[in-house]
């Protein structure tokens, strides 16, 4: 496959040269806060949310409520993208990333202070759903921004290891959510935890609102951003194009491919985090605080495995780096769940490490993959769309089909073949994305 992923290349200025490691730290921050908060819901929908506010019917129906609930979140993730990307590409990266902050910090708290339907009836799940909508939309804001802030202002040769501070977000935010939720059940009873324990990893959102103040006051918009916006101001003396008009019109097939090369990973990401902390729970009858211990462990290994997978993208191409992720998931897909089923805790960690090591070596190169697709002008928007299409017909709904599909046909192997299916489909899209890139 072709090594060279684009004809769109990043450009780097010396100018940007001073600002490289606070620019970079604070995209990392930005997106670690982020994704903790967005997967406290995960975690909370697999253990307790069911109940508390889906309790009518079944034990498996309020989990597929609550899974249900945990999708709408991705739903609403595009439009997250299409408006920050707008935006984005118009006013700048850094507002609408203390935007998305701010939005997620605010639907996080309020989630914890939410009642339950015992205290105030069919009121509580409409209102989880909204805020979960609301979570949705700042994820889907949060993540370009993040990522072009990070990329923009790479040196030339570093855009990969550049791009992979914002993808260390996810293992850190899956991290600290596991190990928040680990302290809150180790310091409450069962009663106590599902009473108000649960609710404190929720309320450490409001630690979001000071970093985005931090983003506001004290980080510069990007470089490249500043070029474009001079373009954006010859236009504006003639006809003015919007970025998501642009991209409709002229490179929707590019979208739809990144994001069918990234689906599987942000499936299996999701079933590995929140439909097998379920499914152990639930079917296998494991205790989910040594579950919960086992991700926190497994997620540590990807803050190594996805900055080396990034730098190797920088060295031997962004599409054979991430191809040999896709293809490792593929192949992983069967062992995984057999070992899951054996009910060890020993062969429960081997799989799900195996597993991530496939996960972060596609993670590692796909900030930099995606920015390169795309011209600084609709950058934002493009980019957007296609992690925030993945994210939708991947990770909203793998853990709610895990669930229907192990129900469906009470075997495991329906969510391999169903992770291979994606696998063949992320193939698929990165050959053509590797075609695209050597007829440029």
């Amino acid at each position: 496959m072709d090594t060279a992923p684009s004809a769109q290349p990043l450009t780097s200025t010396t100018e940007a040269a001073p600002n490289r490691r606070r620019v970079a730290t604070a995209a990392a921050l930005a997106s670690a806060v982020e994704w903790y908060d967005y997967f406290v819901f995960g975690i909370a929908a697999a253990l307790v949310l069911g109940d508390l506010y889906f309790p009518a019917g079944s034990s498996t129906a309020g989990v597929l409520a609550s899974f249900a609930t945990f999708a709408v979140g991705f739903l609403a993730r595009p439009l997250g993208g299409i408006v920050a990307g707008q935006l984005g590409d118009k006013k700048g990266r850094k507002p609408m990333l203390v935007l998305a902050l701010t939005l997620m910090g605010l639907a996080t708290t309020g989630i914890g202070l939410l009642p339950t339907y015992e205290t105030i009836g069919v009121a509580a799940p409409i209102l989880l759903v909204l805020l979960r909508i609301a979570q949705g939309v700042a994820v889907g804001a949060q993540w370009g921004g993040a990522m072009l802030l990070a990329t923009e202002y790479a040196p030339e040769g570093k855009r990969g290891i550049y791009g992979s501070v914002v993808q260390l977000g996810v293992p850190i935010g899956v991290v600290t959510a596991n190990t928040v939720f680990l302290l809150a059940g180790a310091f409450t009873s069962d009663a106590a935890f599902t009473s108000w324990g649960w609710r404190v990893p929720f309320l450490v959102g409001l630690f979001v609102l000071a970093l985005a103040w931090y983003i506001h006051t004290r980080v510069e918009e990007t470089p490249e951003f500043r070029e474009a916006e001079k373009a954006l101001a010859e236009q504006e003396k003639g006809e003015q194009t919007s970025p998501l008009r642009t991209i409709l019109r002229s490179h929707l097939g590019t979208v739809l491919l990144a994001g069918g090369s990234f689906a599987v990973n942000t499936a299996t990401f999701y079933i590995l985090i929140t439909g097998v902390l379920d499914y152990t729970t639930r079917e296998l009858d494991m205790d989910k605080g040594p579950v919960l211990t086992v991700s926190l462990c497994v997620s540590l290994t990807q803050l190594v495995l996805i900055p080396v997978s990034a730098a190797l993208s920088d060295r031997l191409g962004r599409i054979r780096i991430y191809a040999l992720g896709a293809i490792g998931i593929a192949l992983w897909a069967v062992p995984l769940f057999l070992l899951i089923d054996t009910g060890s805790l020993l062969w429960l960690a081997v799989g799900t490490f195996v597993a991530s090591c496939f996960l972060s070596i596609m993670y590692g190169p796909q900030a930099a993959l995606f920015a390169e697709l795309f011209t600084p002008e609709m950058r934002y928007t493009g980019a957007s769309l296609g992690y925030q299409i993945a994210a939708v017909a991947g990770g909203g709904l793998a853990p709610f089909m895990m669930v229907l599909l192990l129900e469906a046909t009470d075997t495991s192997m329906s969510v391999s073949a169903y992770i291979i299916a994606l696998s063949v489909i992320a193939l698929i899209s990165i050959k053509v994305l590797a075609n695209r890139a050597r007829s440029r």
